[in-house]
């Protein structure tokens, strides 16, 4: 998994992950940011004291860091106090960042169409088509393999999902039928998308860079990324008045309060809304007569 030699902290720390299945990028991740704590102190993490970590902390604060970067990290060394190092002491002056939460972006049913069509392939189509006609992550999509489509079921297995949680999500007959021509086309084996080696799936950048020139080519101005499939995916359901608790099911949402974010941008279900102002009956005003 790692390049470099690494110190028995770090083995130890790794060995706490895989004990709790971890995934691989989430182990890497944890350690490199642990890696740039041990660099920032000049020692070992295991001798960090509560000062350390307020100063590293602050150190993080004035780097040009995105938000979640540095919640990566807080969760890094909260895993490392907590867990390997036994020291909740030190995890106690850790303190997440806030992020405001920003409508998505959302394409219309036209860019969808748009899109879909200037996918560079089959290949792309039909993941293009999983990411917006099921609703999965860009890590989803690249991880799907042919023995989770069941067709009889008409549903696809999402298996370890974002909070190592396996789930089922609608498998649309249009849907099938773009996975069906693309096994027609590759016959592929084990993974459904596979990468360049077939021994290995499309990476999730392979895919993001298809999205990134299909919308391109379709000439859709909105910033575009396989997540926005995802987000249209559960808005346009919102509008077409599927209850938002089975939108949270199929998105694989731990809260509601996620799902419900989608309500700022379902255009169509707040037209369908009487402001009661419409309510109260009143004539149209009536413009006060010209000045003499």
């Amino acid at each position: 998994m790692f390049d470099k030699p690494i110190s028995p902290l770090l083995q130890r720390m790794i060995d706490d992950m895989t004990a709790r299945r971890f995934k691989e990028k989430v182990q890497k991740d944890y350690a490199r940011h642990v890696g740039r704590f041990a660099a920032f102190l000049g020692r070992s993490p295991d001798t960090a004291t509560s000062e350390d970590v307020r100063l590293f902390q602050l150190h993080l604060a004035k780097q040009p860091f995105g938000v979640a970067t540095i919640n990566s990290a807080i969760a890094a060394l909260r895993f490392l106090f907590n867990v390997t190092l036994e020291r909740p002491d030190l995890a106690r002056p850790l303190t997440s960042v806030h992020k405001p939460r920003k409508a998505p972006v959302v394409l219309n049913q036209d860019e969808i169409i748009r899109l879909l069509e200037a996918a560079p392939g089959v290949k792309y189509k039909a993941a293009f088509g999983v990411a917006y006609g099921a609703g999965l992550r860009v890590s989803e999509v690249v991880s799907l393999k042919i023995s989770d489509i069941d067709s009889k079921r008409m549903t696809l297995r999402v298996e370890q999902g974002k909070g190592q949680q396996d789930r089922y999500v609608l498998l649309s007959p249009q849907l099938l039928e773009w996975l069906r021509e693309w096994w027609r086309a590759a016959r592929p084996r084990g993974w459904l998308f596979p990468g360049k080696d077939p021994i290995n799936p499309l990476t999730e950048r392979q895919l993001r860079r298809a999205v990134h020139a299909a919308a391109r080519e379709a000439g859709i101005a909105k910033h575009v990324t396989p997540h926005t499939l995802r987000h249209s995916f559960a808005t346009h359901l919102l509008e077409q008045g599927v209850d938002i608790r089975v939108i949270q099911v199929l998105l694989g949402h731990a809260k509601l309060e996620t799902t419900a974010l989608y309500t700022r941008v379902a255009v169509n279900t707040i037209r369908t809304v009487t402001s009661p102002l419409d309510k109260l009956g009143l004539k149209s005003i009536e413009a006060p007569p010209p000045a003499d």
